[in-house]
């Protein structure tokens, strides 16, 4: 009897502590249906005719697994939802990515982990342009190290070339990011690799991959460490630039969202999993902003665009990762 007792304290225990935070919760403006097995990370593409009309993509992580296209109320867009993919993980967006000398359209990646691969989408069309996908970390050799999982693309100001820095499941201490170099061919897309690059503290793994065009850097999250700033320019070098916000986390660092010019301000957004919240930093000096409850249970990825889109989300976009099989949508401004 008293192993019985013990053991439903504990459930009771574990429960009860599922939000260990004390902060006051923000809940969403908007909570997307659900999707068939594990949501992991999402995109948002803002279509710039009417911004109203905009598409947030969002994985969903299983061999059976798909990305799930959903409008701005939350509904399931069936005809723009990808199915049939081997553990999606993360997703990105970019736009004017010049694919012949005629054409320019809007691009989607995201790492497709069973296949070792990643993928290329031309949006809102839905059409591949990567001639079924590119390999990544063809030369690992160790368990693991040649499963795709974070995933960003990088659209540089200096020559417009568009890149794309994948990390993985595990792998070495250094270069444990790859830069791939997306080259348009015969209206379709190569990937060729620039540089590994990246430190790793060996505690856990590295996803969460976020970049700024504007200023060319790249983040991600060592999940057991810090959160990692390099040049996203390859010819500015591997140079780790900073190793920060390790104590305000619990445990795992994950999904990062980056939302620039917010009131003359640019922010770090990331989620704080095992704490259910996000940390925000400011982007100018890596320091401490706030904490925020958003309600959401243990959020892998998370995005943010801050146009505005529509009567809803007037300040700009903000969406997670929930552990419920969907996503929760926010106006920027109730977090901001």
């Amino acid at each position: 009897m008293k192993n019985i007792i013990y053991s439903l304290l504990t459930v009771i225990i574990m429960v009860g502590c599922k939000h260990k935070n004390q902060l006051p919760a923000i809940a969403p403006n908007v909570i997307t249906e659900n999707t068939l097995h594990d949501t992991d990370d999402p995109a948002i593409w803002v279509n710039r005719k009417d911004p109203s009309a905009s598409i947030v993509f969002g994985t969903d992580k299983d061999t059976d697994g798909a990305v799930y296209a959903f409008n701005l109320q939350g509904k399931i867009i069936e005809k723009k939802t990808i199915r049939g993919l081997k553990r999606p993980n993360n997703v990105d967006i970019r736009y004017d990515f010049k694919l012949n000398d005629s054409t320019i359209v809007d691009v989607m990646v995201f790492t497709e982990r069973e296949r070792q691969q990643f993928r290329m989408f031309s949006i809102p069309d839905m059409k591949p342009i990567d001639g079924g996908g590119f390999p990544v970390f063809v030369s690992a050799t160790e368990p693991e190290h040649n499963l795709p999982m974070g995933i960003s693309l990088y659209h540089s100001p200096k020559d417009s070339a568009m890149y794309a820095i994948v990390g993985r499941k595990a792998g070495p201490l250094e270069g444990y990011l790859h830069q791939y170099l997306l080259k348009p061919s015969d209206g379709r897309v190569k990937a060729e690799l620039v540089r590994e690059f990246g430190n790793f503290s060996g505690k856990k793994e590295i996803e969460a991959i976020a970049v700024d065009d504007a200023n060319g850097i790249v983040y991600y999250s060592d999940e057991g460490k810090c959160i990692r700033k390099y040049y996203a320019e390859p010819s500015k070098g591997n140079q780790e630039l900073s190793c920060f916000g390790e104590s305000y986390f619990r445990d795992d660092i994950e999904g990062i969202a980056l939302a620039n010019g917010v009131n003359g301000r640019n922010y770090i957004i990331v989620s704080n999993q095992q704490n259910h919240s996000f940390v925000i930093f400011d982007g100018s000096d890596l320091s401490f902003v706030k904490e925020v409850n958003l309600s959401t249970t243990e959020t892998d990825g998370c995005e943010v665009t801050t146009t505005a889109l529509g009567s809803i989300f007037p300040n700009g976009l903000f969406v997670a990762m929930n552990d419920e099989r969907n996503f929760y949508f926010y106006d920027l401004g109730n977090i901001l």
